[in-house]
């Protein structure tokens, strides 16, 4: 399995592009922020100095000016953040017992 095909890759690969190229107020590169340290001890290349400083609340912020479902659609996030965090967590143990 490829890290494009752990669920939630749509919208993390994204967010890791963003933050390479300078912006951390977008969807995939506020969840990317959320999660940085698990996504860095997991093996992925996080540029530390794009993050934003509280994520969580930027985010919530961002979902409530775009949709009306902001708190749903925010908890939907984060569970898709999650569960790429554990695939990827997952890949990596499996990849190194090989």
């Amino acid at each position: 399995m490829t890290i494009n095909e752990l669920p939630g890759a749509e919208f993390i690969l994204p967010g890791l592009e963003d933050l390479h190229n300078g912006k951390a107020n977008t969807v995939g590169a506020l969840l990317v922020s959320i999660a940085a340290t698990r996504l860095t001890k997991a093996g992925l290349d996080i540029p530390i100095d794009c993050l934003a400083a509280e994520p969580e609340l930027t985010l919530y912020h961002l979902l409530q000016e775009e949709r009306e479902d902001a708190y749903s659609y925010y908890n939907a996030l984060l569970a898709r953040l999650h569960s790429f965090c554990v695939a990827l967590e997952f890949s990596r143990k499996y990849e190194l017992n090989d």
